[in-house]
């Protein structure tokens, strides 16, 4: 695909989009308000749908201080497979089985995944390398800017920027942080609990020699760490719950309230701060305004779930808004971005406040902890919860039928007349795939032949998934853009073409 041109702020470039005849407002068919990793993502999937997008970030570029996420987990590697990148990642992070609950490590070394394991990459890395994806597909990009306010009505959104210029675009979605403007600004209720606790970590210099590893404490985890650029981490809790942005006179007093000392602590890279608080917007929709990622939900980081939970938000969200702005589907179809993605985010939440609990030193929380790690090591157990951190065992609820109706489809090594193929090889446009694994040409979709890919193609290997284990070999299945098993072939309560026109639009739409 050819790159269009980028860069408005930094290249002094046309951007992209659609200019009114006086030059004065710019429209786009999507703005996204922040430029991280979930806005990252879906800028890719809703480009690859052939929507103008524009995404508005106030970094100059994609530089991030700071370590934040420290991974990966199986599941992001896999949506990251489905569109042909994962390889970028691997080559830059190191696998490891990085899946754990509050602290009790995971190993999914036996799950029926191609990636049966975790990444360590920070997320400055992260970030980096999905700039780089979008660099290649025809996303417009306003750097040095924010959004800082709105109007929406019947036929758009008007976005304010903090250069006193409007865009104009038939959808807003907020990427930008768990305080989302956005968000305010939509008068979406952000529904939670407020921090109990609250963590600094920083990257600094020291002039003494620290207390290298991990203490726990009455007050709660710190740790001493050096990392191959030569830097310190530090992480340290807090003896009161912080606010505000922390400075280094925050971070001398915690590590002297917990180790008696700063260690001399100076010239740090980054400080920051995390606290326990868990919040969930009541709705991810207003109107033609949208939420992913943080903007949607903030947890406590145990799990390392929150970058996970926002990349796999916009891969559910991209096209499906896609094809509400390309008139393929009604509207209503973004209803089911709601409905399927707020459990997920309200599970996150749940374990990660569970994990915090059992953060704590007392003699009680200790004995749950132990009982916990004993539970963990059996296998039904630690397959459940090690499917559920590393996202695997994602189900929405698509109705009754099929063990895999819902769930993610596995990566297959496929035979073919033309040779072999892996399923998510045929996922890499983001397109709907119709994978009739039975008879040659047992399909004719008429109507959605333009829209959903027909592939013909057999397979004589075992069908297992994560958690549920083996499950029955279909004829054929319907996989929706973001990888997930529409439709089963088979004895089924559901028409295909019933199907079809849910997820895909009616026979006669665009």
């Amino acid at each position: 695909m050819q790159q269009k041109e980028q860069r408005v702020r930094d290249g002094g470039r046309e951007p992209i989009g659609r200019v009114d005849a006086d030059r004065s407002i710019i429209s786009h068919q999507v703005v996204i308000a922040g430029g991280g990793p979930t806005g990252l993502m879906l800028a890719g999937e809703l480009a690859l749908a052939g929507v103008d997008v524009a995404v508005v970030e106030r970094r100059a570029s994609q530089d991030l201080v700071g370590s934040r996420s420290g991974g990966l987990h199986s599941r992001t590697i896999e949506v990251f497979d489905q569109r042909g990148i994962a390889d970028r990642f691997l080559t830059q992070g190191q696998v490891a089985q990085v899946a754990g609950f509050a602290g009790m490590s995971l190993d999914i070394s036996d799950f029926p995944t191609r990636h049966n394991y975790g990444l360590a990459l920070w997320q400055k890395h992260i970030e980096h390398i999905l700039a780089g994806w979008v660099d290649e597909l025809p996303i417009t990009i306003y750097r040095r800017l924010e959004v800082t306010g709105f109007v929406q009505d019947d036929t758009g959104v008007d976005v304010a920027l903090s250069d006193g210029r409007s865009l104009h675009a038939d959808y807003l979605v907020g990427c930008d942080g768990g305080r989302s403007l956005v968000r305010k600004a939509a008068g979406i209720d952000f529904a939670g609990s407020d921090p109990t606790t609250s963590n600094l970590i920083a990257e600094v210099e020291i002039s003494g020699e620290p207390e290298w590893g991990i203490r726990r404490d009455v007050i709660g985890i710190h740790a001493f760490s050096r990392p191959e650029d030569g830097s310190v981490r530090v992480l340290v809790t807090e003896r009161q719950v912080g606010t505000g942005e922390p400075t280094l006179r925050d971070l001398s007093e915690a590590l002297i309230a917990v180790y008696g000392t700063d260690y001399g602590v100076h010239s740090p890279t980054s400080i920051s701060r995390f606290t326990d608080m868990a919040r969930q917007a009541e709705s991810y929709r207003k109107g033609r305004v949208l939420l992913a990622g943080d903007a949607a939900h903030v947890h406590p980081p145990d799990g390392g779930q929150g970058l996970q939970t926002g990349v796999q938000d916009a891969v559910n969200l991209g096209w499906k808004l896609a094809q509400v702005i390309n008139r393929t589907s009604p509207e209503s179809l973004l209803d089911t971005y709601q409905a399927e993605r707020h459990p997920v985010a309200a599970l996150v939440l749940r374990n990660t406040l569970a994990s915090v609990a059992l953060r704590r030193e007392d003699e009680r929380t200790k004995a749950l902890r132990d009982t916990m790690s004993e539970l963990l090591a059996m296998a039904e157990l630690r397959k459940r919860f090690a499917g559920m951190m590393s996202g695997l065992d994602i189900h929405y609820d698509l109705g009754e039928g099929h063990e895999l109706l819902g769930r993610r489809m596995p990566d297959l090594d496929l035979v073919t007349a033309a040779g072999p193929i892996r399923v998510f090889t045929l996922l890499h446009g983001a397109r709907p795939l119709l994978l009739n694994l039975g008879e040659p040409g047992a399909f004719d979709i008429g109507p959605w032949a333009h829209r959903v890919r027909t592939f013909d193609a057999s397979y004589d290997g075992a069908w297992e998934l994560p958690v549920l284990g083996a499950v029955a070999a279909p004829g054929a299945v319907l996989i929706r853009p973001d990888g997930y098993v529409a439709w089963v072939g088979g004895p089924t309560p559901t028409p295909l073409a019933d199907v079809l026109t849910r997820w895909f639009g009616p026979p006669g739409a665009a």
